[in-house]
């Protein structure tokens, strides 16, 4: 085992493909993520200046944007509702205004329906929803920071953003870089030659296994150690607290069980098939799977998390980022059934063996 595990890791070393893969790998991370490391306390009086709406559906803090309360999203959207009114539909200001004064004693979807019953606006909707972020002031801007980061460090949050896309890119590295792990050795005489030698099949397997799944943990190390040291280096001026453990955490939540999953897949598609090159095609609709999008239970369509899916997505904003339901059962879930698939490699090797 240790033999093969060596002769493994020696190889991925001296493959040039191996160190461009770990650099694309770097500037897709980085280049999806850096924004949120511009990420700062505004100065006294600094104003956002950008050519973009006072309200959008979804934007981020960096751009200088908060999320609404209710009230204060209501209150917005009343505004925007009053210039529509004016804009759109040729009423007065003091007509307008009166419309206001009815849509504030009524519920949301009263409101809906008596624009849409007296204006034929079947829009007002989407207007509330754009409602949802708009630009706040300094001073607003640096209270949202302080409530955020007052029980959580900004790491905390900037790991989840990066173990997002750091299990994104690390899925099609992986998918790559480990169609090689077996394709030596799959070659007629070099695996006739290998079930001569005296290795017992689960020291072979478990070399092999041990060797994939090393070489995508040594990428993910020098990933939270880079990208660490870069979350310190952009905010050093901005006070904020940045901690090595978030990182680790986060990967090992949600990357390294995905990583177990695709090295496991491999070494059974490699030995049933004789040859690990069907595993890449199958591997990438794997994925294609694991970052579908879906209904949850009221119907709202967004990235809920599939069973045993090897990527774990926080597609929402930096501070608003949540795992999806049922996250850390399901990467235990991957973690069961990669040893059932090592276990069932073994003993397929074994009676190709026999």
């Amino acid at each position: 085992m240790i033999a093969v595990f060596k002769r493994e890791i020696k190889n991925y070393l001296k493959r040039p493909l191996f160190w461009i893969g770990i650099m694309l790998v770097i500037y897709g991370i980085f280049s999806a993520t850096s924004p949120y490391l511009t990420t700062h306390y505004f100065a006294q009086g600094e104003e956002i200046v950008n050519d973009s709406p006072d309200t959008v559906y979804r934007a981020e803090v960096y751009e200088g944007y908060i999320p609404a309360a209710p009230e204060k999203q209501r209150e917005l959207w009343h505004e925007k509702v009053k210039q529509m009114l004016m804009d759109e539909f040729e009423t007065s200001s003091g007509e307008a205004q009166e419309v206001i004064e009815k849509l504030k004693g009524m519920d949301l979807e009263e409101s809906y329906g008596y624009l849409e019953k007296e204006y034929n606006w079947y829009g007002a909707q989407y207007t509330y929803e754009d409602c949802s972020y708009y630009k706040g002031t300094a001073e607003e801007i640096n209270k949202y920071l302080e409530e955020k980061m007052r029980n959580k460090t900004f790491s905390f949050y900037y790991s989840r953003k990066f173990s997002d896309f750091a299990g994104l890119f690390m899925g099609f590295f992986a998918t790559i870089m480990l169609s090689v792990l077996f394709l030596q050795d799959m070659r007629k005489n070099t695996y006739e030659l290998l079930h001569t030698k005296p290795i017992t099949a689960g020291k072979y397997v478990m070399g092999k296994v041990s060797a994939g799944f090393t070489v995508c943990l040594m990428v993910l190390a020098i990933l939270n150690i880079l990208f660490w040291i870069l979350c310190l280096i952009y905010t050093k001026d901005s006070g904020f607290q940045v901690r090595l453990w978030d990182f680790v955490v986060s990967t090992v939540l949600y990357i390294l069980p995905n990583m177990l999953m695709i090295v496991s897949v491999y070494t059974l598609i490699s030995l049933i098939f004789k040859n690990p090159l069907p595993g890449v095609p199958l591997l990438i609709l794997y994925m294609v799977y694991s970052n579908m999008g879906g209904r949850n239970a009221e119907g709202i369509y967004g990235y809920w998390g599939r069973p045993l899916a090897i990527m774990v997505r926080f597609p929402g904003q930096l501070f608003d980022t949540t795992p999806p339901p049922m996250v850390l059962l399901n990467q235990s879930f991957l973690i069961l059934m990669s040893v059932v698939i090592i276990l069932i490699s073994i003993k397929l090797w074994k009676r190709r063996r026999i």
